[in-house]
């Protein structure tokens, strides 16, 4: 039996292209930030306040374009969310274009910047749930699990096609700015395609999709595939919508924890982009640092793949098993990356760090989520897309204001919080028996 026989398999890859080109469009864009602020001399905590308000607008509109997908209209929704991944990338491009060329000065640079990576903030929350909803919608509960499966791994695959390709996107009249350039280009072509090859909406099932969290480098922040006990999504959707105090016993143990992870994640990720340009001197060299936080960055994306894809089937770790070994190794990995001033040490430690986070992250989502009944998943699955943007508004930007200050002071931060979640994970980690 197919996987998803109610899907025709063109249109199957063009909804994986939907989930697929944001992820890789955003690695992309980080890889290349670093060099683009030493060219433009621009502070490196304004390119992290940037990222900031985007995830801000992100978490605040998530919500509101996850219960539209609970209504017709998916495909539009779909289109707004790339035409805003479009726009976004397009016209963040042209403007770093114009302040590396000096049409624009820098201030202005960053501010136009800050605005139009809003739209990318606003609009494009638009699409995950949209995406979930549409396949469900046209599939058997039996074949709804593979097939959502199937596009989750497409954040996963994203994260890693960014950073490898960015450094060959460097070229002339756009140079450092073509990678925004060239990955809104095949944003048009994912628009093109969904319009041509998706019909409009006329779902076969009632279906709700989820909100998704703000997609960055190190995390896999695909729609939920499954529910409790590998239930599929309901095709029906509940009368009475649940909603949980977030000071609820059962999950707080396992929301808190997913806070203090998912900063120290956030902050390592803001930070180690401009940790490769500091430390291997590529400050004037903008091309050759391109290439060296792509490299960097695409090894962390393949460590986190690995443990998510490979250690956690095959070892079949616990909740609370993955989220405190995933923290060990992070922390392991934070020290060894703080403390390397060549490429393999930064990359060994990263990748360490990347694997750690890898575990943890399922391991923080599937305690959540386990800790209440069935009934109450879609509020709780709210919540953990809550707490995994919200670690994107501010940390980032703390943590690359502390490495320019002094930047022991960043890895002292993320190892503290890191041993903290461990020592205190121990003993306040458990489920319901």
């Amino acid at each position: 039996m197919s996987a998803v026989p109610a899907i025709p398999g063109s249109r199957v890859i063009v909804l994986f292209l939907v989930m697929l080109v944001a992820a890789a469009g955003n690695t992309a864009m980080q890889s290349a930030l670093p060099a683009i602020a030493s060219e433009l001399d621009m502070p490196d905590v304004w390119v992290s306040l940037a990222f900031s308000w985007s995830a801000l607008l992100w978490v605040i509109t998530a919500p509101k374009w996850a219960r539209l997908s609970d209504r017709r209209g998916r495909k539009q929704l779909m289109s707004i969310g790339i035409i805003g991944f479009v726009a976004s990338m397009g016209l963040c491009g042209l403007v770093l274009w114009m302040g590396l060329a000096g049409w624009i000065c820098p201030v202005a640079t960053f501010i136009l910047f800050a605005l139009f990576r809003s739209l990318y903030g606003g609009f494009g929350s638009a699409a995950p749930p949209a995406v979930q909803a549409y396949v469900a919608a046209r599939t058997e509960r039996e074949e709804r699990t593979k097939a959502l499966s199937m596009l989750a791994s497409s954040f996963g695959v994203g994260t890693v096609i960014g950073p490898a390709v960015a450094h060959y996107l460097l070229f002339p009249p756009f140079g450092l700015a073509g990678p925004l350039i060239m990955f809104a280009v095949f944003g048009v072509a994912v628009l093109i395609a969904l319009h041509v090859q998706l019909p409009n909406d006329t779902p076969k099932f009632a279906a709700r999709g989820s909100v998704a969290a703000y997609p960055n480098a190190g995390s896999m922040n695909a729609p939920d595939a499954e529910q409790e006990d590998g239930q599929a999504l309901d095709s029906t959707l509940p009368t009475n919508e649940v909603r949980l105090p977030w000071r609820d016993d059962r999950m707080l143990s396992w929301l808190l924890a997913g806070l203090i992870g998912g900063h120290a994640q956030a902050i390592l990720l803001g930070v180690v982009g401009f940790l490769v340009r500091d430390r291997l001197g590529l400050h004037d060299k903008p091309w050759e640092a391109v290439q060296a936080s792509g490299s960097v960055m695409l090894i962390g994306a393949m460590a986190t793949l690995l443990a998510q894809w490979g250690l956690i089937p095959m070892l079949s770790l616990a909740a609370r098993s993955s989220v405190l070994l995933g923290s060990v190794l992070a922390l392991i990995g934070v020290v060894l990356t703080g403390v390397s001033h060549d490429f393999y040490g930064i990359s060994t430690g990263f990748a360490i760090a990347s694997l750690g986070f890898g575990l943890f992250r399922p391991g923080f989502t599937a305690g959540a989520s386990l800790a209440v009944q069935r009934h109450e998943q879609g509020d709780v699955a709210g919540k953990i897309a809550s707490i995994n943007g919200a670690a994107y508004i501010f940390a980032p930007a703390v943590g690359v204001a502390l490495f320019s200050v002094w930047e022991p002071a960043t890895f002292l931060l993320i190892g503290a919080a890191l041993l903290f979640l461990i020592l205190w994970g121990r003993r306040t980690l458990t489920l319901p028996a």
